[in-house]
């Protein structure tokens, strides 16, 4: 298992979203694999996750983008959980 994540962060982010927007502007997966030396599978796995989704609103997001939103609002949550608690304890006083 160590070995696959040494792999995954092979990579930088730049140099993932470089890859994508190669292969979003017309470059093949396999002339991409074979210049930069990442799997298919992985340039698939970035494509994925870095290229935008367009909402009706117009806003535009990539999976990551929305993983990142998502974690932002779990710790927003979990803090506005801590001061409820917190009120309650100092209304009581």
């Amino acid at each position: 298992m160590k070995g696959h994540n040494k792999n995954q962060n092979k990579f930088n982010e730049d140099f993932k979203r470089m890859v994508v927007e190669l292969y979003q502007s017309g470059t093949p997966v396999k002339q991409l694999t074979s210049e930069y030396g990442a799997s298919d599978v992985s340039i698939y796995n970035w494509v994925k996750k870095f290229s935008p989704v367009k909402f009706e609103d117009g806003t535009v997001a990539t999976a990551d983008d929305y993983t990142k939103i998502q974690k932002e609002l779990r710790r927003l949550q979990e803090e506005n959980e801590i001061l409820k608690k917190a009120m309650a304890i100092f209304a009581k006083r």
